[in-house]
């Protein structure tokens, strides 16, 4: 296995590039909890496994033949690992809708307040977004997207995309993440909207009622109710989001297929 790394070592380097960047931006492996050397040691043995199926003729030309280094080379590692982060970027993005939706909730719930460290994003993150991140990480294992991202969308990332392609086709990729972006907002709020919308008339009824009876203080009232009539609706619609969750990996995982189809073409 060694020697074959060592005869194979500037090919090696490149797809060890990409995998290693692919597991310090994607979600779990980049926590700070996952020792350096675990994923270093992960990104080496997918490296070894996927070096029989790549194909980078396409590099030759820039790879000297005794495998010495050179600015080029050393570019095209820089360019295998921009591609890395660019796949784990927007598994990210699929992650922060769930989070921007748990935020959203929380605003509006009056737990904004509070906050805890998430591991994954390594931020601050209201105690809702915090829920929905953990539903989603659970999401992703239990349906095997890790799977998924490491044997079939790494494969087919070395397939269809270098940095050769990269290069030429920047406006294809930067219109690729504002539409991701905007899907993150958009899915953000369609998590949220059911309790959003039942806490705004929750909130209204409460500011009639106190202009009423001012009396009765309802608007400091107003706050268990809203908490406990947000987790009630969530109670009720978990089942749809988990749904509403499963979806949008898959659809992320198509659209992220598409891409490297898309840029795929520019390969010459």
């Amino acid at each position: 296995m060694l020697d074959y790394i060592v005869n194979k070592a500037p090919v090696y380097l490149l797809v060890f590039a990409r995998c290693f960047a692919l597991l310090m931006t994607t979600p779990l492996f980049s926590m700070r909890s996952v020792p350096r050397t675990a994923k270093v040691a992960l990104a080496g043995y997918m490296s070894f496994f996927l070096l029989g199926i790549v194909d980078f003729s396409s590099y030759m030309p820039f790879i000297a033949e005794d495998g010495s280094f050179s600015l080029i080379y050393i570019l095209l590692i820089l360019g295998e690992a921009l591609i890395g982060v660019v796949i784990g970027f927007y598994i990210t993005m699929i992650f922060s809708a769930f989070s921007t939706a748990g935020q959203f909730m929380a605003f509006q719930m009056g737990f904004s307040a509070a906050s805890t460290y998430d591991a994954m994003a390594q931020v601050e993150n209201p105690l809702m977004g915090q829920f929905f991140n953990f539903i989603a990480m659970f999401i992703f294992l239990q349906n095997g997207w890790i799977q998924k991202l490491f044997l079939s969308g790494l494969n087919n990332s070395f397939r269809s995309i270098n940095v050769l392609s990269l290069i030429t086709a920047q406006e294809g990729l930067v219109n690729f993440f504002f539409k991701g972006l905007t899907k993150l907002f958009a899915d953000a709020m369609i998590i949220s909207l059911p309790v959003m919308g039942t806490l705004l008339l929750i909130t209204v009824c409460t500011g009639l009622l106190s202009k009423a009876a001012p009396q009765m203080n309802l608007l400091s009232e107003g706050f268990p109710i809203m908490i406990l009539v947000s987790f009630f609706i969530i109670y009720l619609l978990i089942e749809p989001m988990c749904e509403f969750f499963i979806n949008s990996f898959a659809g992320g995982f198509n659209q992220l297929q598409n891409l490297f189809l898309e840029l795929g073409g520019h390969i010459k």
